[in-house]
């Protein structure tokens, strides 16, 4: 069976996008991103090597033709910061699908929705296509789709807190509220957090430090895979209801 999803018109089989950050080495993310069957891959512009050519690149071990690169503006904390870091991306190597995220401040690496609403409405009159990080706020999530982007991505807990989704509610509403793809960003700590979110009916799940920080990188990347098309089948399958009181899985009517 096949249950591919679509984003701006570009059609992809994983559910599961995972970073390039805080891995031992390019090997080993590239041994994780194998093992995890993703397709895209999010690359943070502004720690990218420019400067020095003899230095292993990422693209050295992760080839772009085959894996979608998603650049990303991590690290900026402003509107203007985050829209010059992806035109400068775009200029680079052409990317206009770009992942959009405008912190607010260093301790909690919480979105800034003010700067980040700006952003979004500049870079999509630019042409660009931008997935973007948010708060898990319906509200604010509409308000995103509105301005311009293509996918809404709130976070399930602090950025590599891996806390898991901490508030299931304002997720599935964002996912009834959506006309657009809804990826949980940020807060996945194993396999089950992956779960939960495909099992509110989310499009797809980012995850970087899960999978970077685990004892076992690639048997981790091997798990969440799993554990996004478990998730997504439990959710096409249509969970059973939930009761206040015990149901016999036996009939009591008809006893010996």
């Amino acid at each position: 069976m096949t249950d591919q999803w679509s984003v701006a018109g570009r059609t992809f089989n994983s559910r599961l996008i995972v970073g390039t950050g805080k891995y031992k080495d390019f090997e080993q993310n590239a041994a994780a991103v194998a093992a995890s069957g993703a397709e895209i891959v999010t690359v943070a512009v502004r720690r990218v090597n420019v400067s020095d050519p003899t230095a292993p690149m990422l693209t050295d071990y992760i080839d772009p033709k085959k894996i979608t690169y998603l650049p990303n503006t991590a690290g900026c904390f402003n509107a203007d910061d985050a829209i010059r870091t992806l035109r400068l991306a775009r200029e680079a190597g052409g990317w206009d699908l770009v992942k959009l995220e405008v912190l607010g401040e260093a301790k909690t690496l919480y979105p800034n929705m003010r700067e980040t609403l700006e952003a979004t409405e500049v870079l999509a009159k630019e042409g660009f296509l931008p997935m973007v990080y948010c708060v898990d706020d319906p509200i604010a999530a509409k308000q995103l789709e509105d301005a311009g982007a293509v996918a809404i991505m709130p976070l399930g807990a602090p950025i590599g807190s891996g806390l898991g989704i901490q508030n299931r509610v304002t997720i599935r509403l964002i996912v009834e509220g959506a006309s657009v793809p809804v990826l949980v960003d940020a807060g996945v700590g194993t396999a089950s957090d992956a779960a939960v979110a495909m099992e509110l009916g989310c499009d797809g799940v980012l995850m970087n430090t899960a999978i970077a920080e685990a004892k076992d990188p690639i048997r981790m990347a091997r798990a969440m895979k799993l554990a996004v098309e478990a998730g997504r089948d439990a959710y096409l399958a249509g969970r059973m209801g939930q009761r206040r009181y015990a149901d016999p899985s036996s009939p009591l009517a008809g006893l010996i």
